[in-house]
């Protein structure tokens, strides 16, 4: 599937019946002899895939030198020695019409030299080459595609020396889903080419259930990936549950990376690729590899985060524990061990914990942990704990420890509070040093920073002799405005300490901002800045729908045949913030799916107050009239306009229309 914006109605899917043969209930725990034993076309994929598409950086926009660029890249850059084998060519390398003999064709402009001599050219650097079709009549983007043309396509691509065929599901005319992907998993094995065969159903009608049957390798469990943190963020919230349904030859896909693409930051992206690889997704970058920043390369080549991803332990990853913004994911390893990643899916630093207990883990003394990242070894008395940055994941592969003495596990963890303030007005910040060793440190010394125009008073004495294993120490600071500038402002907690003579430190940011609140009278919030803002796809809108990924190429706010000047337009799920500061007393809004996605799409509406939610609008479905929604702001500092997606994200441009606040 391509962008979440307008398409034709001939996309909409119409629900398919699963009728299941030999259902591979739980395949994910077979031994890979096992799954390559029954898997209709064969061992292609013991482990994950690994490799790049061209979609989410260039979209249409692909040729043959791109191509060619692109291997050369993966083999100079060390991503074909990390694992990156596949070249994956998406949509719009066909020509508008078939030959005469009625078979695909590229495109002649783009790809004057042919299919086949690109294979050959990524073939001789030790890289194999994918390409791309849809179980319809056209592509997503009204190429011609596979529906009914099956045996001459997959035939075609076998000729060519195609190793990998992403299969899409746009203006698939209704035909049941299982029908439609076993005719090209048929057509497939019917060639005799390895051809490793990756269902791209968007999830529609649980292709984990039946995908490994019709010949899937891979099967997407969602609709497209964007560069933005709430879309990996609700990308992983619909892989919960779906563990028993991977393994190998058979893997869940919640879609390529993003990794290294503007949408997201370092932070972002390092969480992002923590987790998939946690996951046992896939790993196929989706950046521009010609102009990939070094930090990019590293997190997608590091090769211990790698290993996690390649390795089967007998389960998928999966969600261990849930905090609200925290969350614990967990997945065995096959020597025993288990790889940990904390999460954080808020505004505000947190220190995330786990016990030895939780993850399973045999009874022991003590525990090594190891920083999946830094490759830092630490001990510890079974408690794992890392100060977690907003929207950001530490990652560590944890196990039964017998060895030689390794440092105590020592948290770092910075907090501050209130998360606004006003011009003039006070922080509380707090530095903790928790000891989850075995043996004491010593000679604890704490520091504060913050940017100019603050100042930082201590609290508390800044020395502490001696924190034992087990306990925590913290000194407070008060931070005064005294010519700050408003937004952001992040403070820098630090400490050092000493074990066996030898010094050690640690730090950790927190952050809150500086902010005005909302004057008083009468307001359209489309009018009014906000603090913090996020959207899956496209930018917020002001007083214009979503439309689609580019600023401002939004339409009018339509909803249910009536028009609206004023509001807000968003792509669920996603997130405005405005400081109100206690003095405004109500909100309001008429809220409904944008008329542009022509009756599709559907999401839920919500106001939060200071972290409680304080009205909902239930499910809103596309083509419906707006929902009135309003509520009391009283004593209210932050509010946060929250849209969810109800668990599918395609067409949910939603709409806060005549958007308006009252505030004294």
């Amino acid at each position: 599937m391509r962008t979440p914006a307008v398409l034709v109605a001939s996309l909409a899917v119409l629900a398919a019946p699963l009728i299941l043969t030999s259902l591979p209930a739980a395949h994910g725990a077979a031994a890979p002899t096992e799954a390559a034993a029954d898997h209709p076309l064969g061992d292609l994929a013991p482990t994950p895939p690994m490799g790049w598409n061209s979609w989410n950086t260039f979209g249409c926009d692909i040729n043959e030198q791109l191509i060619r660029d692109t291997a050369d890249i993966i083999v100079e850059s060390g991503m074909r020695d990390a694992g990156y084998e596949y070249v994956n060519i998406d949509d719009c390398w066909m020509a508008p019409e078939r030959d005469a003999e009625g078979r695909l064709q590229p495109d002649p402009v783009d790809f004057p030299n042919g299919i086949a001599a690109l294979a050959d050219y990524v073939h001789a650097r030790g890289l194999k080459l994918g390409i791309y079709s849809s179980a319809g009549t056209e592509t997503c983007q009204g190429l011609p595609a596979s529906l009914g043309h099956e045996q001459i396509d997959a035939q075609t691509f076998a000729d060519w020396g195609v190793d990998y065929l992403k299969y899409d599901n746009c203006n698939n005319q209704g035909v049941p889903a299982i029908e439609r992907y076993q005719a090209m998993g048929d057509a497939l094995a019917a060639t005799g080419r390895d051809i490793v065969y990756s269902i791209c159903e968007w999830g529609t009608n649980d292709p984990w259930l039946w995908g490994r049957d019709v010949g899937g390798h891979l099967w997407r469990t969602t609709g497209d990936i964007t560069d933005s943190w709430e879309s990996v963020m609700s990308l992983l919230d619909q892989q919960v549950g779906l563990e028993a349904y991977s393994g190998p030859n058979g893997w869940n896909d919640p879609d390529m990376l993003e990794v290294g693409n503007e949408g997201l930051t370092r932070a972002e992206s390092r969480a992002h690729m923590s987790l998939w690889s946690l996951l046992n997704s896939p790993l196929l970058a989706g950046n521009d590899l010609r102009a990939m920043p070094t930090w990019a390369l590293r997190q997608l080549t590091d090769a211990d985060v790698v290993a996690v991803n390649q390795d089967w332990g007998g389960e998928q990853g999966s969600k261990l524990r849930d905090d609200g913004d925290s969350e614990v994911w967990t997945k065995p390893m096959s020597d025993g061990s288990v790889a940990v990643v904390l999460l954080n899916r808020g505004a505000a630093t947190d220190a995330i914990a786990v016990t030895a207990d939780e993850l399973d883990l045999p009874q022991a003394a003590r525990f090594k942990v190891r920083d999946v990242w830094s490759d830092q070894e630490w001990t510890s008395d079974g408690t794992v704990r890392a100060s977690v940055g907003s929207h950001a994941a530490a990652m560590y592969v944890v196990e039964p420890y017998h060895g030689t003495a390794l440092p105590p596990l020592v948290t770092v963890d910075a907090e501050v509070s209130p998360a606004y303030v006003e011009p003039g007005g006070d922080a509380q910040a707090t530095v903790r040093v928790y000891n989850d060793g075995t043996q004491p440190i010593t000679a604890v010394r704490f520091a504060l920073s913050a940017p100019e125009g603050w100042q930082v008073t201590a609290d508390d004495p800044t020395q502490v002799p001696r924190i034992q294993p087990g306990r925590s120490a913290r000194v407070r600071w008060t931070l005064h405005d005294d010519a700050g500038e408003l937004g952001p402002v992040e403070v820098a907690g630090s400490a050092s300490w000493r074990w066996r003579r030898t010094g050690y430190d640690g730090r950790s940011a927190a952050s809150f901002y500086l902010a005005t609140p909302i004057e008083a009278g009468e307001h359209y919030l489309s009018d009014l800045d906000w603090v913090d803002a996020d959207s899956y796809w496209g930018p917020i809108e002001r007083d214009m729908s979503n439309g689609e990924q580019d600023p401002g190429d939004g339409g009018p706010i339509t909803i249910g045949g009536t028009t609206y000047e004023k509001g807000l337009g968003v792509h669920a799920p996603s997130t405005i913030t405005y400081f109100a500061g206690g003095d405004c007393t109500e909100v309001s809004a008429l809220v409904g799916i944008d008329d542009e996605t022509e009756g599709q799409g559907e999401a839920t509406f919500e106001i939060w107050g200071d972290g409680e939610q304080l009205a909902s609008s239930g499910t809103v479905v596309g083509g419906a009239a707006a929902v009135p929604l309003a509520a009391d702001l009283a004593g209210v500092d932050v509010l946060e306009l929250r849209v969810l997606d109800n668990g599918n994200t395609n067409h949910d441009h939603a709409d806060w229309a005549e958007a308006q606040i009252s505030c004294a």
